[in-house]
């Protein structure tokens, strides 16, 4: 489980003030708890799922400062496809979440899912628990996991936007999450014996020295040419990913047992 708590959260979101910083305080305390036991509930658990669910929810979360849409949900008034078939749905029902929930028929589906009555207490999906597990859900049903696994962010963007509204943003969310969570997960994987008995430690993009260099020369034997210069650069990190990817390992960019003992 990968521990995300409130000091990556804030580091991850963009600095604000006054109102509009106090609420980004207030979504981030409220999350920050509940956050790592309850993504590895849903099967995110590995770094490039992470790294894309932050980066989404925080996109569409408008950097962590909003829970619920700004427009008044009058434009989904009558929409029958969100099922908004009673006087006052498009209201009622409007966006909502971290990655927001619209429409009646998506609060019924999500609340069975979940156990939740979210259709006869829609404010609820405002409620910091909630407002998370809402987001999970709706990861596990549009099947995000394996794009984020491919690092697809044109994917993920695809099946949570319908588009590619705000990719620039996502993409920033997602280079600086990945800074973030990389190190995290790093700390998980115990180092083994993977060469002869000799403990080799865990890199991860950022880390320096003659390990590293090291690891671009083993890469770069294997047939994956990267400069030897001892800073786990994105030169390095892209080129660990290919042979990961091409050696059946997870594909996370960071350098654990498994990868030194494949590239032995």
């Amino acid at each position: 489980m990968i521990q995300v708590d409130e000091a990556l959260l804030k580091a991850l979101a963009p600095g604000n003030s006054g109102r509009r910083g106090l609420r980004q305080a207030e979504i981030i305390a409220g999350m920050a708890a509940a956050f790592a036991p309850t993504v590895a509930r849903f099967g995110i658990d590995r770094t490039l799922r992470v790294a894309h669910f932050l980066a989404q929810i925080a996109h569409e979360s408008d950097g962590f400062c909003t829970t619920e849409e700004y427009a008044d949900g009058r434009a989904y008034e009558g929409r029958r496809d969100l099922g908004n078939v009673e006087p006052g749905d498009g209201p009622k029902y409007k966006g909502r979440g971290l990655i927001q929930l619209t429409g009646r028929m998506n609060y019924a589906l999500t609340g069975g899912e979940l156990g939740l009555d979210l259709v006869g207490n829609p404010l609820s999906v405002n409620d910091p628990i909630t407002y998370l597990l809402v987001s999970c859900s709706f990861w596990t049903r549009l099947k995000l996991n394996a794009p984020a696994d491919s690092d697809d962010l044109y994917e993920v963007t695809r099946r949570v936007n319908g588009g590619l509204n705000g990719l620039d943003s996502r993409l920033a969310y997602l280079a600086r999450a990945k800074a973030l969570v990389a190190p995290l997960a790093a700390t998980q994987v115990v180092t083994s014996g993977a060469d002869g008995g000799a403990a080799l430690p865990v890199l991860y993009r950022g880390t320096t020295g003659a390990e590293v260099a090291e690891l671009q020369k083993r890469l770069s034997a294997k047939g994956y040419p990267v400069a030897r210069d001892g800073n786990f650069g994105p030169g390095t990190e892209t080129a660990l990913r290919c042979f990961q990817a091409a050696h059946g390992l997870a594909a996370d960019g960071i350098a654990g047992p498994a990868s030194w003992k494949a590239l032995a």
